[in-house]
């Protein structure tokens, strides 16, 4: 036991000194920015908890949970977003030789939105989106979709994409404010406007609101699930966290001279937001009474 308790602290110190050092490595090209758990990365057979500052790769597969969102930073100044229950695989992302930052993501469920901001507009990029059986070419800088059971949707907010699913004449949307769904085993409907309601619940599914409890970068308070001597009942709560999709971390600690440890997750960004995140957690994964610290 003290053994796995000696490589659970190891983990936790490696991952910060790997943020720590971040800066001074070349940027990877897709790094977390924030975390609504439950959420995890599959790579390498592994399923590891989602953290702010986590870098992504190629071949990862990214996946939220119920009532979870995620925020993602891709190196060339975009950003995509994920809704709850959802799955977005990244099949490439790599800034090449000639400037450009290509990448290739595949929705495979949920909602996702791609946005661009005013400095990265300017920035050269071949960006494909695919939403289950739909493909997007991206020139567009702002853009929504979902893969849901029965249909899929792309819906352009700013900007020009090219639209295409297999067996169906490609289409390209360059009109603001419109969308398009294709039913599964069905034609696609023409494209047209987008009513504002309708965007504002679309955007809803997959924006991070305040006081939900997420974890963002730079993040200073922090909720602590355990503590305590005892190894058994610490490990306990870190693993069913971690595999209940929560980035808990072991530290250790002295108290009256004796070695403790704390079960916490780190980073959340204001005393709100880690009191909102403790309520959610109480009474589960084996988490008794959280209590939050800075």
């Amino acid at each position: 036991m003290k053994r796995l308790i000696a490589v659970a602290v190891l983990a936790t110190a490696a991952a910060a000194a790997h943020a720590a050092d971040e800066p001074r490595r070349a940027a990877p090209p897709a790094v977390v920015e924030a975390v609504q758990m439950p959420a995890w990365v599959e790579r390498g057979g592994s399923r590891v908890p989602l953290a702010p500052g986590m870098a992504l790769a190629p071949d990862d597969d990214l996946r939220t949970g119920a009532n979870a969102r995620l925020l993602v930073k891709l190196a060339e100044g975009s950003s995509v977003k994920l809704g709850e229950n959802a799955q977005l695989r990244i099949a490439q992302a790599q800034l090449r030789k000639d400037n450009v930052f290509a990448s290739t993501m595949n929705l495979l469920a949920g909602a996702f939105r791609f946005t661009t901001d005013a400095l990265a507009k300017a920035r050269r990029r071949e960006v494909s989106i695919s939403v289950a059986t739909v493909t997007a070419g991206i020139r567009g800088t702002d853009l929504w979709g979902k893969a849901a059971a029965d249909r899929d949707i792309v819906c352009l907010i700013e900007g020009r994409i090219d639209v295409a699913r297999a067996g169906d004449p490609p289409l390209t949307m360059d009109q603001p404010l419109s969308f398009f769904i294709a039913p599964r085993g069905q034609p696609p409907l023409p494209v047209q406007p987008v009513k504002p309601e309708q965007l504002r619940q679309w955007a809803t599914e997959t924006e991070i609101a305040a006081g939900a409890g997420a974890a963002r970068r730079g993040g200073r308070w922090k909720v602590v699930l355990a503590s305590g001597e005892s190894e058994n009942e610490v490990l306990r709560v870190y693993q069913d966290a971690r595999a209940a999709g929560y980035a808990a971390e072991l530290a250790p600690k002295r108290v009256d001279g004796r070695r403790a440890y704390d079960v916490r997750i780190a980073q959340l960004p204001s005393r709100e937001e880690a009191e909102a995140l403790a309520a959610s957690l109480a009474g589960k994964h084996g988490i008794a009474t959280p209590r939050v610290t800075r």
